[in-house]
């Protein structure tokens, strides 16, 4: 067991910070992993992903805990829950080469809503009617968002992108509510360096087979930005779900939107349209209402 008190902490103020410093990073490490799609395959950038993140948080944390790093009350929810991050971030890659990087992040809003939907059967937390009500708000927002069946310039509603998208925000909720109910035994250090696992085993023996040398230092920098950004970001991203419920720091990863939109006209020269716009504000009204309810019932026990 790693850590003493063997039960959930609650403490709402550390979980939304750490929850923040994520979403910091979340944007600028999705922007590497975009512009890196271009020139190298998918599955080059997300074996670089989890190798880095796998490598840069072993280092990090084995000087205090050694092989206890490695010590997990639950290995086969680990190894679960290291696989469904794995299927994650796979599909958002590969949905990052034909979509605006604000777009994507509007889309993935949706994690948080699933969340609360699904934290009932996974974490026996209650969700009344009005906590459903913002759900099904908020997946007009992302209705309002894809417009199915509509093509515009950064996003085809009808295409592979969309059913990526949404896989990708499901497999992240889950991934969420495994982190939560993980984090009752193990340590966010030891969560986050499994996190890793699964993919980086995976990918390193494909990596033979469609491996592409970087062309130069900038994109050598990118692989290992992606890595490390990306393993910092998930500790954070644990971190927060050790200290709070899921249903309560999940909102503020609405946030990512205003670092995305600035990170992906800065670099890519993309800004979301005014219904992405709409959607995505629809989607983060619901889901800060969520949070609300959430703070009241708690108060209430």
């Amino acid at each position: 067991m790693n850590t003493p008190t063997g039960r959930l902490k609650s403490n709402a103020s550390k979980g939304i910070m750490y929850m923040c410093l994520a979403v910091l990073l979340m944007p600028v490490m999705n922007a590497c992993a975009k512009s890196l799609t271009v020139d190298y395959p998918v599955m080059q950038v997300v074996w670089a992903r989890f190798t880095g993140h796998l490598v840069c948080m072993t280092l990090v944390f084995w000087p205090k805990r050694g092989w206890r790093l490695f010590q997990s009350a639950n290995y086969p929810l680990q190894l679960a829950r290291s696989a469904i991050m794995f299927l994650s971030n796979s599909v958002y890659i590969a949905a990052l080469s034909t979509v605006a990087l604000a777009t994507a992040s509007a889309v993935m809003f949706t994690a948080p809503l699933i969340v609360t939907a699904l934290s009932a059967p996974f974490l026996g937390e209650k969700v009344g009617i009005r906590r459903w009500s913002a759900i099904v708000v908020g997946f007009i927002g992302a209705l309002v968002i894809i417009r199915p069946g509509v093509t515009t310039p950064n996003f085809d509603a009808s295409g592979l992108g969309l059913a990526l998208l949404f896989a990708s925000s499901t497999c992240f909720a889950i991934y969420q509510l495994l982190t939560r109910r993980l984090s009752d035994r193990d340590s966010a250090e030891t969560n986050i360096v499994y996190t890793g696992l699964i993919a980086a085993l995976v990918m390193s023996f494909a990596m033979p087979l469609i491996f592409i040398a970087p062309k130069d230092t900038i994109d050598t920098s990118l692989f290992l930005i992606v890595g490390i950004l990306g393993g910092f970001m998930q500790y954070f991203v644990a971190k927060a779900l050790e200290e709070a419920p899921a249903s309560v720091v999940s909102p503020y990863l609405y946030g990512e939107l205003v670092v995305a939109v600035a990170v992906g006209f800065a670099v890519f020269g993309d800004f979301p349209d005014h219904w992405t716009l709409v959607g995505a504000a629809t989607i983060a009204a619901s889901g800060l209402y969520i949070a609300y309810r959430e703070a009241l019932f708690r108060r209430a026990k």
